[in-house]
C-alpha cells in the first residue's frame, strides 16, 4: 500500500508529466483557436464572394442566395470541427487513421441507427436543388407555419407569427407549401342594402379600383370588380379582388376595406364587410 502511495506521488510529482500536460493544454487550445480563426475567415470570404456576384449578370436570386451561404456556412464550420476533433485526439495520443479506418466497420453497426441522419442530410439538398423554399420565404411544413430563418445539412428553422422557432428534421419534410414565391390575392366581399343604390355603389368601386393602379406597391395591377356575389331580401354583397405581390395580401385587404368603405360614405352608402386572402 505504500509502495502505491508513493508511486502516485513520484508521478504527480514528476515535472515531466506536468509538462506534457501543460504541452498538452496549450496544443488544445491553439487548436481550438486556429479553428475558430478559420471559421470566422471562411465565413467572411463566402460572403465577400456573394456579395461580388451581386454586380454579376449571372446571379440567381436574393432567397437563393441566402440560403446557400448559410448551408455553406453550415458545411465550413462542421468540417472545420470534425477536423479540430481530429486533431485533439493525435494530442491525447489517439491514432486518427485507425480509429478512420475502423469506423468503417463500426458503420456497419450504427448504420440502422444513422439512417434517419443520412435521411435529413438528403432530403435538405433536394430542398435546395428544388428550390423548394429558401431562406426569408413564409411556409407551411407539415402543421408549422412562419419564415424560414435557416436551412442546415440536418435541419431547418421556421419562426412562427407568434415568435416561437421550430426546428424541423429535414427527412420529416413531406409536404411544403410556399406562400413567397407566386403572386397573392385579396378578396373583399362589400354588404350594401339593397335598396336600390347598387347601381351607383358599382360606378364608384369601379371608378375608386380603377384610379388606385400605381398606387400602391403591393399591387400587381389594379384591383377588379367582379360584381354581385349575393342576393338577399335586405342586402347585397359585392366582390371585389386584387392581385398583389407575395404575402401583401392582408394588409392590402385592410387599405382595400378603409378605401371603399370611404368611397361608400362620400354616397351615402353603408356598407360591411368580409373576405379572405390566398
Amino acid at each position: 500500500m505504500n509502495r502505491m502511495y508513493d508511486n502516485v506521488t513520484n508521478e504527480l510529482l514528476d515535472e515531466k508529466i506536468w509538462f506534457l500536460i501543460g504541452e498538452g493544454i496549450i496544443k488544445i487550445f491553439l487548436v481550438l483557436l486556429l479553428s475558430r480563426i478559420i471559421i470566422t475567415i471562411g465565413k467572411t470570404l463566402l460572403n465577400k464572394f456573394f456579395k461580388a456576384r451581386l454586380r454579376s449578370p449571372l446571379r440567381v436570386t436574393e432567397r437563393r442566395e441566402a440560403t446557400l451561404i448559410k448551408l455553406l456556412e453550415n458545411i465550413i464550420t462542421y468540417v472545420i470541427n470534425f477536423i479540430a476533433l481530429m486533431m485533439i485526439l493525435e494530442i491525447f495520443g489517439l491514432h486518427v487513421m485507425p480509429l478512420l479506418a475502423g469506423a468503417g466497420v463500426i458503420g456497419l453497426a450504427i448504420g440502422f441507427g444513422a439512417q434517419s441522419l443520412v435521411k435529413d442530410i438528403i432530403t435538405g439538398f433536394f430542398v435546395i436543388f428544388e428550390d423548394q423554399f429558401s431562406v426569408g420565404d413564409y411556409i407551411k411544413i407539415n402543421t408549422y407555419e412562419g419564415e424560414v430563418i435557416e436551412i442546415g445539412l440536418r435541419t431547418t428553422k421556421i419562426k412562427s407569427n407568434a415568435g416561437e422557432l421550430h426546428f424541423i428534421p429535414n427527412g420529416s419534410i413531406i409536404q411544403v407549401t410556399n406562400y413567397s414565391i407566386l403572386n397573392s390575392k385579396a378578396v373583399v366581399d362589400v354588404t350594401i342594402a339593397n335598396d336600390g343604390s347598387i347601381e351607383r355603389a358599382e360606378r364608384v368601386l369601379i371608378e375608386l379600383l380603377n384610379s388606385m393602379e400605381g398606387k400602391y406597391d403591393a399591387l400587381v395591377k389594379a384591383p377588379e370588380f367582379l360584381g354581385i356575389e349575393t342576393i338577399n331580401p335586405d342586402d347585397v354583397v359585392l366582390r371585389v379582388t386584387a392581385e398583389t405581390k407575395p404575402m401583401q395580401n392582408v394588409e392590402f385587404s385592410r387599405i382595400l376595406r378603409k378605401e371603399i368603405s370611404a368611397a361608400l360614405d362620400l354616397i351615402g352608402v353603408k356598407s360591411t364587410y368580409s373576405g379572405s386572402e390566398s
